[in-house]
């Protein structure tokens, strides 16, 4: 079934203390990468942006709530959906209290290109408190890579597409500063959920992930797959 294999107890803290070998050197690793991330140039933002949120009309200055730094999720959320990206919608569910941010100075906010008008009652469905603005009213998601223009030939110039990605903001005063962007993977080790399943046997439960098999060992479809918003579960 690709399932681990069965050893003796001592057989398995051999094995053990060897991926911790591992494991302390990807610590590392990831230390000297969050150092690199951390030392990246910053790109002054000339432009200005219009959001709507609970409080109306707002700016990108808005959003960080008097606070130094501000990190915007781009839920995918298109003008035209009726309700957000079942994927994203698990993404927020693992946002925690955000004091804890905000003792660090650090605002949260998501933003989405659908009209507030349908971001509210999706928001107040699935029981979230944050922040979340609408960035109908301007093109702030396409100028951060969060909306792409893409052809059916996986071409750019096409239909306008939704993608995840996150984006992280430093103002001085009133000067705004993008010092950072992830998009798709790039936004693995964020969430609580796929941080937690890899420390596990059957790991995510995608289809890509190794040993094969692992996946559908169980008889179960490949996690994304199994994706819902969290009412929709059937414990």
């Amino acid at each position: 079934m690709g399932l681990p294999k069965v050893v003796t107890r001592q057989e398995w803290q051999a094995a053990r203390e060897e991926l911790l070998a591992l494991e302390k050197a990807a610590t590392r690793a990831r230390d000297a990468l969050n150092t690199r991330r951390r030392e990246l140039p910053m790109v002054e933002i000339d432009k200005a942006y219009a959001f709507e949120g609970p409080d109306g009309k707002a700016e990108l200055l808005d959003l960080f709530e008097g606070r130094r730094q501000l990190v915007v999720y781009h839920f995918m959320f298109a003008p035209e959906w009726d309700a957000g990206c079942a994927s994203c919608s698990g993404f927020l569910d693992q946002i925690g209290h955000l004091a804890h941010l905000r003792a660090r100075g650090t605002a949260f906010a998501a933003v989405s290109r659908a009209p507030f008008t349908k971001i509210l009652p999706f928001k107040a469905r699935l029981g979230w408190t944050l922040p979340w603005y609408s960035s109908s009213l301007s093109d702030f998601n396409l100028d951060f890579g969060a909306t792409v223009r893409v052809r059916p030939d996986g071409a750019a110039g096409g239909e306008l597409q939704e993608r995840p990605a996150l984006s992280c903001f430093l103002r001085t005063g009133e000067r705004i500063f993008h010092t950072y962007s992830a998009f798709d993977r790039g936004l693995d080790n964020i969430g609580f959920t796929t941080n937690l399943l890899d420390l596990t046997a059957l790991g995510r439960q995608e289809a890509w992930e190794k040993p094969e098999g692992r996946a559908t060992s169980l008889g179960a479809p490949a996690g994304s797959a199994r994706v819902r918003y969290h009412d929709e579960y059937v414990d």
